[in-house]
């Protein structure tokens, strides 16, 4: 009788436990949500979201963080798309092409796990020390070199995780039929399609809030970069400036654009959310 009442204790202190943990977490949210919304909203601005930064902005006077937007959304989308097509190609290969258990599969994953842990911050100064090397200066491409490094691990890692959930048979079946690894590739891609959009959200989500990586490698301007070559501005860094005034009015704009990039990235996890319960579907 005294086990049963010393188990139903434990549940009962395991149950407050995440209670607990649930409570702080969600609580935490919303105070950063609700902390974004108090101090941006005011200084959220058509002007902040149309125009680029004028003479001054940073001190104080008019102008807008669009430069800023469009970079961001360039530097993201050609980082992932590049990230993408590398890591396809290499997770088909690991989970294809080379036998499962064997010490290089076992190898790969690894690397990949270490790389998916590496902070951004070594990402950047390895595309700095690369940049260097091939004569580039901070740019865009940079910026893009440098985020394409970060996220092949979490498309790499993200693909494999989703390729281990498909059921065995399919992948005999195709054999069976006489398809090439190459074709049966293609059908197992087609079965994760939702998780594969969801690897491609996760990794753009990563690219466009990340701050320590591009901070050495895409320089900063007011201008709307029309060419790889060009100095980018990014939203984490606008931010990171902008805090960094003592202006009041800066400050606030700062949150302002905390507050769009939060609203992009809470799109994302949306999408995100959405394709990963497709994917849930399908399978069952």
């Amino acid at each position: 009788m005294s086990s049963i009442k010393k188990r139903l204790r434990k549940e009962k202190i395991a149950k407050l436990l995440m209670q607990f943990s649930g409570i702080l977490i969600t609580g935490s949210l919303f105070f950063i949500i609700g902390t974004i919304l108090y101090k941006g909203l005011p200084h959220l601005t058509l002007d902040m979201i149309t125009q680029t930064p004028k003479g001054g902005f940073y001190i104080g006077k008019d102008g807008g963080i669009l430069n800023a937007i469009l970079g961001s959304l360039y530097l993201a989308g050609l980082s992932t798309l590049l990230a993408v097509l590398i890591g396809i190609p290499i997770c088909i290969y690991l989970n294809m092409y080379v036998k499962k258990g064997s010490t290089l599969a076992k190898a790969a994953k690894l690397i990949f796990d270490v790389l998916f842990g590496i902070p951004s911050i070594v990402y950047g100064a390895i595309a700095f020390s690369i940049m260097i090397w091939l004569g580039v200066r901070a740019s865009l491409l940079g910026g893009v070199i440098t985020i394409t490094l970060l996220t092949i691990p979490i498309v790499v890692r993200t693909l494999d995780e989703l390729l281990q959930t498909i059921p065995a048979e399919l992948n005999q079946i195709t054999k069976s039929l006489g398809a090439t690894r190459w074709e049966s590739a293609k059908v197992m891609l087609s079965y994760i399609k939702p998780g594969l959009f969801t690897a491609i959200l996760l990794a753009f989500g990563r690219a466009i809030g990340d701050v320590a990586g591009v901070l050495l490698t895409t320089g900063f301007s007011d201008n709307i970069p029309v060419y790889l070559d060009e100095p980018t501005a990014t939203l984490p860094l606008a931010i990171f400036f902008q805090l960094s005034s003592p202006i009041p009015e800066v400050q606030g704009r700062a949150y302002a654009s905390a507050l769009i990039l939060t609203f992009i990235i809470l799109s994302i996890v949306i999408c995100t959310q959405y394709l990963a319960s497709k994917q849930r579907k399908n399978r069952g």
